[in-house]
């Protein structure tokens, strides 16, 4: 129960983090980034009566029921969950600030924050086995097959909502959104790998019983304890090595 508890979190604020960037620097620029979020922007560009997040709805949504049959149940659930905090958080932004301006007035660094901020979010919900909705289930679903980056798996599904967005926003607008998913691919495999990294942690100490203890009791991870003689003591010894996150 810990463990799911942990999860939801993490998701809540990966996704809460996707929806800052997206919403203070992706969407004052339409910035079509890729992402049933670029389709959307399109949309609404066209509709304006509908809010972006309602748009976000209904195409994830459909691709939710293909979630399901391809990755598998909890993969489908834990993102419906994500895709509905992105869209809610999404539409209420809109209403509360109908009229934000940007925080600056170069599109570039609006882009590159946004970029950043976004894909570190995306990134967290990807490693907990999940996805905000749209061409990350695209992404999951051609690595489930061919072993391939998510980042590379988005940065091809996102080429052609780009297009989409260069012909409603403009070829400026999609220029710069073209710059945006190869910085977003690259932004998301280094933030998942970084999550990902492991230390391996060698701890010499006469309280080893305690220690080991705590390792396998409080933070749930496996260790090994070696009986060592010191080169210069020659004392006796005990060695516990455990591999453990950052």
């Amino acid at each position: 129960m810990n463990k799911m508890i942990k999860k939801i979190m993490i998701l809540t604020l990966g996704t809460l983090i996707l929806t800052f960037g997206f919403f203070f620097f992706i969407m004052p620029f339409n910035l079509t980034i890729g992402g049933i979020s670029g389709i959307a922007m399109s949309l609404n560009a066209f509709v304006p009566q509908i809010p972006t997040g309602i748009f976000v709805m209904i195409m994830d949504t459909i691709l939710y029921i293909i979630a399901f049959i391809i990755l598998g149940k909890s993969f489908g659930v834990l993102s419906i969950y994500c895709s509905f905090i992105f869209a809610s958080s999404t539409t209420l932004l809109e209403i509360l600030l109908p009229n934000f301006k940007p925080l600056t007035d170069d599109i570039l660094i609006n882009l590159i924050f946004g970029i950043i901020i976004s894909a570190a979010g995306m990134a967290l919900v990807i490693n907990q086995g999940a996805s905000t909705g749209g061409t990350d289930i695209i992404a999951m679903i051609i690595r489930k097959y061919f072993s391939i980056d998510v980042g590379k798996c988005m940065l091809v599904a996102d080429f052609f909502v780009v297009l989409l967005g260069m012909y409603t926003f403009g070829t400026k607008s999609g220029m710069y959104a073209m710059l945006g998913i190869f910085i977003n691919s690259i932004v998301i495999d280094k933030a998942i790998a970084g999550l990902n990294t492991r230390v391996n942690m060698m701890i010499t100490s006469d309280k080893y019983k305690e220690i080991n203890a705590y390792i396998i009791d409080q933070i749930s991870r496996g260790s090994t304890i070696y009986k060592a003689v010191g080169g210069f003591s020659d004392n006796e010894k005990f060695v516990i090595n455990t591999i453990v996150s950052r």
